[in-house]
C-alpha cells in the first residue's frame, strides 16, 4: 500500500478505520463482473460501508440497493439512490417511517415472513404511496424466513395482493450459512441450495396466479462461487466492497484483497506474558471472532505494519474495551515482536468481519493513490 499510509494520516488519532481506494475499485470491479456474467440485476447490500461514496463508486452513480436500516434508507436516499429493499422484516412501529420514505418519491420495498406480518402491513397501507413488499424465505435454517413449501407463503401473497395500497415485489433469501462452509465447493453447494428455495417459492406463487417478478438472492461468498443462477432476477452482496477474514479463509479474496483496516498504535510491551498492547480494543475491532471456527483462526485479527505489510505470525489474541493484545504464532514471530513494534509504532489490523468494524467508526480515513481523504459513513437506526 506504500508510505503514504504512514505519512498522510500521521496527524489522526488512533484508532481510525483505514480504506484503500485501490483495492476498494478492485472488489467493486470483480463482483461487478460477477453479476454481469449471470445476467441478472446486481442491488448490493450497502450496509457494510454505509458511505455514499463507495455506493456510487458501484454504479458509478445511482441504482437499486440494499439496506438493513430505515436510517441507511434515509441517508442514501438523500444521494438519489430510489430503488430500496429494506431486508429485515418490518415491525409495525416501523410502518410510519417507511411510508414517509416512500412518500419522497422512492421505491421502497420491505420484507415479512408471517402472515400477522402481512395483515399488518395491509392494515396500515390504505392509501398511496404504494409500498414494495416482499416475503423472506428460509434456504438454510440460519434465520429469518419461510421454507419454500410452507403454506403461508401463499397466504402472505394473498393478503399483499388484496391490499389497496402494496405491491407485492416477490421473494427473497439469504444464504448466510455460506460463512460455515469449509471450501469452494461447499459454497457452491450452498449457492445453489439457496437458488434452488427461492425459485421454489416463485414458481409455487405463480402457480397459484401471482405475478412475483422478484427473485433474489445474494450473499458475498455464494455470488462469487454460483454457477448458474437459473430462474434468478437478482442478486445481493455487500461484504465483499472490503472483504475481510473470513472471507479470505474462505476463498473469496485473497488476503491483499481486503481494503479495509484499523489503525492502531502501540502502547505497552509486556514480555513477561508474550504481548505487545494496541490501543484498538473490542470496541475498535469488534469482538467478532468469525475466524474461531475456520481453518486458520486471526484471534480479532491480522497484524501489518503502517504501510500494510502482513507481520506474519502476528495477531491480536485478546480484545478487552480499548485494549488489544497482540500475540505471536511462534517462536520465531515473538524474538522479533518487541523490535520491530516499539511503543509509538502504528500497525493496521485487518479485520474478521468487515461490517462489525467498521460500525466503530463515523468516517474512513482513505488512501488514494498518492491522495489521502476522508468519507463519512451512516451510523444507527
Amino acid at each position: 500500500m506504500g508510505t503514504i499510509a504512514a505519512e498522510a494520516f500521521g496527524a489522526v488519532d488512533t484508532p481510525f478505520a483505514l480504506v484503500d481506494e485501490a483495492r476498494l475499485n478492485r472488489n467493486i470491479e470483480r463482483m461487478n463482473g460477477v453479476a454481469g456474467r449471470h445476467g441478472v440485476r446486481f442491488r448490493p447490500h450497502v450496509k457494510t460501508a454505509k458511505c455514499r461514496e463507495i455506493a456510487r463508486k458501484i454504479f458509478g452513480g445511482t441504482g437499486p440497493i440494499t439496506v438493513s436500516t430505515l436510517k441507511e434508507a434515509e441517508y442514501f436516499l438523500a444521494d438519489g439512490f430510489d430503488d430500496i429493499l429494506y431486508a429485515v422484516s418490518v415491525s409495525p412501529a416501523k410502518l410510519e417511517r417507511a411510508r414517509s420514505i416512500a412518500n419522497t418519491g422512492a421505491k421502497l420495498t420491505v420484507l415479512v415472513d408471517s402472515v400477522a406480518a402481512a395483515r399488518a402491513v395491509a392494515d396500515f397501507q390504505r392509501t398511496p404511496p404504494a409500498l414494495g413488499v416482499a416475503i423472506e424465505i428460509d434456504s438454510d435454517g440460519r434465520r429469518a424466513g419461510l421454507k419454500p413449501d410452507d403454506p403461508s407463503v401463499v397466504d402472505i401473497a394473498e393478503i399483499l395482493e388484496g391490499a389497496p395500497a402494496v405491491r407485492f415485489w416477490g421473494v427473497v433469501t439469504h444464504a448466510g450459512g455460506s460463512y460455515d462452509c469449509i471450501d469452494e465447493d461447499g459454497i457452491r453447494r450452498m449457492a445453489e441450495q439457496e437458488r434452488v428455495a427461492v425459485v421454489e417459492a416463485a414458481e409455487k406463487l405463480r402457480a397459484r396466479g401471482f405475478a412475483c417478478p422478484n427473485v433474489s438472492v445474494g450473499s458475498t461468498p455464494t455470488l462469487t462461487f454460483a454457477e448458474h443462477l437459473s430462474g434468478v432476477t437478482e442478486a445481493r452482496a455487500g461484504v465483499y466492497v472490503f472483504q475481510d477474514l473470513v472471507m479470505a479463509n474462505l476463498g473469496v479474496c485473497t488476503l491483499d484483497d481486503i481494503a479495509l483496516s484499523v489503525m492502531a498504535t502501540v502502547i505497552s510491551h509486556r514480555p513477561d506474558k508474550g504481548w505487545i498492547i494496541v490501543d484498538a480494543g473490542g470496541l475498535a475491532l469488534s469482538k467478532d471472532h468469525g475466524t474461531a471456527e475456520q481453518a486458520r483462526d486471526y484471534g480479532y485479527g491480522a497484524v501489518c505494519d503502517a504501510d500494510g505489510r502482513l507481520l506474519p505470525g502476528l495477531t491480536v489474541g485478546k480484545v478487552n474495551q480499548e485494549h488489544g493484545l497482540i500475540t505471536a504464532a511462534d517462536e520465531a514471530a515473538a524474538a522479533t515482536l518487541y523490535s520491530i513494534l516499539p511503543i509509538g509504532a502504528r500497525v493496521r489490523i485487518l479485520p474478521n468481519h468487515a461490517c462489525m468494524t467498521a460500525a466503530a467508526y463515523d468516517v474512513y480515513q482513505v488512501i488514494a493513490g498518492e491522495a489521502a481523504r476522508q468519507w463519512g459513513r451512516c451510523n444507527g437506526w
